[in-house]
């Protein structure tokens, strides 16, 4: 099959992220901290030609009728683009992982062992949507050591090819090698499947969007893959809860912004509390303009909300619906979590400490809250300064990604002329 234009590109800059991989993963920390902040400065400096090329893109998605929600992820402005220009100077002020000697120890016959931790190479990211991702997983490569070639969404292309033209020309004039940052500058499918396929130049894929890309990447990809998971989450108000905490952590999962994967899609209600907080939280909800999905259970106490199917209980929604059920115990609400959740990020609301407990032991998910929003998972509040994305996956990582989860290890051996007998 001959090689189109668009494979034709791919290639070459994975070629191109090749090339650079060993020059990148050898850089002193030093370097890479001058790249991160003149990367930071670059952003704030060229704002206006960002936001210029930002609102072409948020008008063609409007005019595609896509929801606020999913505009919003969308949106960049003077405070997004300061606050992941900040983000960068978090992560060059972080530790750099390269080169940390996570263990080491010496033989009985001399051998001096040590496991050191290395760049995973060239990191391959295939998202969609937030902008921002653009600059968050080139920062956290670049200190971490690795290359990265990014392809993101049609709906923000040139956003895109602007952000990573500012901070790759940035990062290269602080001494980061050429074609350590590279953007696919397509958004037709057949870019994101021969990057896919590239095993030979690309050492690891991080996807980051919805459920549809993730299983497209997961299910297609032969380059090792870091799965990143949807996230249908749930906030459980147990029977002995603060309700007035218990309303405003809702409120804050719920609705603070509601486009993104860390946000409550689910309300489960103790029954013994339902009637009083149900009463309390609905009002609140709907000042938010949130839409209930409901249970029996609920719609007697919020006749408005609309019934809920079967599919609500799955749903990612990114957008201003909940679903909600009263449950008739503790074990009830972790049965459900457990055959609804996507392992991303699960609250219960109690005062209960045992209960605390036994939620965080029995709930298998990246993130467990006890009395806190479910909006917290994300790699700068969790102090990781900026994320790649939240794995749901056990092997390799699992929850925010940040420096450290872009490295791998290796054993470095030091000997005297030792021969195995």
């Amino acid at each position: 099959m001959a090689t189109t234009d668009v494979q034709q590109e791919v290639i070459e800059k994975a070629k191109a992220a090749r090339a650079a991989a060993q020059a990148m993963a050898a850089l002193p920390t030093a370097a890479k901290d001058r790249a991160l902040t003149a990367m930071a400065q670059a952003l704030v400096e060229r704002q206006n030609f960002l936001l210029e090329a930002n609102s072409e893109d948020v008008r063609s998605a409007r005019d595609a009728g896509l929801s606020e929600a999913l505009v919003d992820r969308l949106l960049l402005s003077e405070q997004r683009i300061a606050a992941v220009a900040a983000g960068l100077l978090e992560v060059a002020n972080l530790p750099d992982p390269v080169g940390e000697i996570m263990v080491g120890w010496r033989r009985p016959n001399g051998l001096r062992i040590t496991k050191v931790r290395v760049p995973l190479g060239v990191v391959g990211m295939i998202y969609e949507s937030r902008p921002n991702v653009t600059v968050d997983a080139a920062g956290l490569c670049i200190k971490a050591g690795n290359t990265v070639i990014l392809r993101g969404g049609s709906e923000a292309l040139r956003s895109n090819i602007a952000l990573a033209r500012v901070i790759a020309e940035a990062a290269y004039g602080e001494g980061v090698p050429e074609g350590a940052i590279q953007l696919i500058e397509t958004a037709e499918r057949a870019a994101a499947q021969e990057l896919m396929r590239l095993s030979q130049y690309v050492d690891v894929l991080i996807p980051r969007g919805g459920e549809g890309l993730i299983r497209a990447v997961v299910d297609n990809a032969t380059v090792p893959v870091i799965e990143t998971g949807v996230g249908n989450c749930h906030v459980y108000v147990d029977d002995s809860a603060d309700l007035e905490m218990a309303e405003s952590i809702v409120v804050n999962a719920k609705c603070q912004r509601p486009g993104v994967c860390n946000a409550a899609e689910t309300l489960l209600v103790h029954r013994a509390v339902a009637d009083e907080f149900l009463r309390r939280v609905g009002p609140a909800l709907a000042q938010q303009g949130v839409e209930l999905r409901a249970c029996p259970a609920t719609r007697e106490i919020l006749p408005e909300a609309a019934e809920a199917t079967e599919d609500d209980w799955r749903a990612e929604y990114l957008s201003l619906i909940l679903a909600v059920r009263v449950v008739d115990s503790f074990e009830q609400a972790v049965e459900h979590i457990t055959a609804y959740g996507s392992k991303h990020s699960e609250a219960i609301v109690t005062r209960d400490h045992e209960r605390a407990e036994r939620f965080c032991e029995l709930v298998d998910a990246a993130a467990v809250y006890v009395n806190a929003s479910t909006r917290f998972t994300d790699g700068g509040e969790f102090g990781l300064g900026a994320e790649i994305g939240i794995s749901t996956q056990k092997l390799h990582a699992r929850g925010p990604m940040g420096l450290r989860e872009l490295t791998t290890y290796k054993y470095v051996v030091h000997g005297a002329g030792q021969i195995r007998e």
